[in-house]
C-alpha cells in the first residue's frame, strides 16, 4: 500500500447490517462481520446460496464469489472510475467493434463455479445480450481490474480473481495497481494459470496481445498516481 493512503475496510457496519436483513434465512446466521470483513461461519457458501444472498444485497453492496469464499467489491472512488473511463475510451476509438463492460457477472474458475464482477469485461459489440447476472465467459476477450485501497485487495485483485480468469479461459487480464502507479497484462492462460506476465509503469506504452490488439498511451495515468 501507497505511505500515506488509509487502508480501507471491506464495507460500514451499516451495510453488513441491511445485508443480514435482507438475506435469505439459509445463510443470514451463517454472516459474520470481523474487524471489517464480512465472513461466513461453517465453511464455504455453496453456488445456489450464493446467488439467491447476491440478487437480495443492498445497492451499496456488490458480492463476488472467489474460490469458494464470500467477497465484498470496495465501492469503486474517483480515481477508480476514472481509469475505467480512460480505457473505455481508449478501446472504443482503437477497436469500436467491442465493448468494454463495468461490473458485468461472470462465471468464472474451474466448472464455472466462481462468480466475479471484473472492473471491465472486453467483448464483442452485444455479446452480453441475453444474458442473466452471471455471464459465460467464452466471448469475453479480457478482463480488467482496478485496485482499491480496502483490506482485501491483495489477495483478491492480484491473486484469486487471476486464477480465476485464467482457469475460465479468458485471454487477456488487465491489472490496473493503483498502489505501485503499474499495470500488468496477464495472457496466454494454460493449465489454469497466466503464463505470460508483463509489467508496466505509469507512462509506459502497453501492448494488449491478441484477441485484443490494442496499444494503450498510458501517460494520462499519471495523473491519478498516489
Amino acid at each position: 500500500m501507497t505511505p500515506g493512503t488509509e487502508e480501507r475496510p471491506q464495507m460500514p457496519v451499516e451495510d453488513f447490517e441491511e445485508l443480514v436483513r435482507r438475506a435469505p434465512k439459509t445463510v443470514r446466521n451463517r454472516l459474520e462481520f470481523l474487524g471489517g470483513r464480512l465472513c461466513v461461519k461453517h465453511g464455504p457458501m455453496d453456488v445456489e446460496d450464493f446467488e439467491e444472498l447476491a440478487r437480495s444485497a443492498p445497492e451499496t453492496v456488490t458480492l463476488e464469489l472467489i474460490n469458494g469464499r464470500l467477497k465484498v467489491k470496495p465501492v469503486p472512488d474517483g480515481d477508480h472510475g476514472s481509469i475505467i473511463m480512460w480505457l473505455i475510451r481508449q478501446c472504443m476509438q482503437q477497436r469500436p467493434d467491442l465493448d468494454l463492460h463495468p461490473e458485468q457477472g461472470l462465471l468464472v474458475e474451474g466448472y464455472r463455479n466462481g462468480r466475479a464482477k471484473p472492473d471491465g469485461a472486453l467483448t464483442p459489440v452485444g455479446y452480453f445480450a441475453g444474458h442473466g447476472d452471471w455471464a459465460d465467459p467464452a466471448g469475453v476477450l479480457m478482463t480488467v481490474e482496478v485496485t482499491s485501497f480496502d483490506s482485501d485487495t491483495d489477495r483478491r485483485d492480484r491473486k484469486e480473481k487471476g486464477i480465476g480468469y485464467a482457469q475460465a479461459g479468458i485471454p487477456v487480464f488487465l491489472l490496473i495497481d493503483g498502489s505501485s502507479d503499474t499495470l500488468t497484462v496477464h495472457s496466454e492462460p494454460e493449465h489454469g494459470t497466466y503464463q505470460k506476465n508483463v509489467l508496466y509503469k505509469y507512462g509506459d506504452t502497453v501492448t494488449l496481445p491478441d484477441p485484443v490488439n490494442i496499444t494503450l498511451d498510458t501517460e494520462k495515468l499519471k495523473d491519478y498516481a498516489h
